[in-house]
């Protein structure tokens, strides 16, 4: 460990509630969010939140569908996932884990996304992992299976379809995405 590393300050939740701007508290470690995510960024998510949304109007009232809400992991971990989709009404802030956890990954959040969220997704038990790459018109499907993500579906055409919540399927359709 570097010396540096070794006397980093440990934030709380508490203390993240007091902070201006955009935040991610990571086992004590605060980390700003990047700037303001371009337009293809957004058009990305825009889309998948059109796209599970209608999906979700078929299925159980009590799944839900949450851009950007704060996912409270315990005292000293407080994540903020582009898009989650959660098998409950959340009132505040999410407790627990969702079904489905998205990111729109760019160059500036890639090692954030790539690794230490997805390390932090599995140890929580994020049955899919979903990451969306605007810049090559990619996604990449991550589920849990025995406690470790495998790849289910890494491609820019198709579709992959899964099922979550009392039987609930979704369709993630790559080419409406990036259209």
């Amino acid at each position: 460990m570097a010396l540096a590393e070794k006397y980093l300050p440990r934030y709380t939740v508490e203390d993240y509630k007091r902070w201006e701007g955009d935040w991610e508290l990571i086992e004590g470690i605060p980390y700003a969010m990047a700037p303001s995510p371009y337009g293809v960024h957004q058009k990305a998510l825009g889309k998948l939140n059109t796209q599970f949304g209608a999906q979700l109007q078929k299925c159980s009232k009590s799944i839900s569908l949450y851009p950007e809400l704060d996912w409270i992991i315990d005292e000293n971990t407080v994540v903020r996932p582009d898009l989650m989709v959660v098998c409950k009404e959340v009132e505040e802030h999410l407790k627990e884990p969702p079904e489905v956890a998205i990111e729109v990954v760019s160059k500036n959040t890639a090692q954030k996304d790539e690794e230490l969220k997805f390390q932090l997704y599995e140890r929580e038990k994020v049955r899919f992992y979903i990451l969306a790459y605007p810049d090559i018109k990619k996604v990449r499907v991550f589920e849990l299976k025995s406690g470790r993500y495998d790849k289910v579906f890494d491609s820019d055409d198709g579709i992959f379809s899964f099922t979550i919540c009392k039987d609930c399927t979704l369709e993630l359709n790559i080419k409406e995405i990036f259209s």
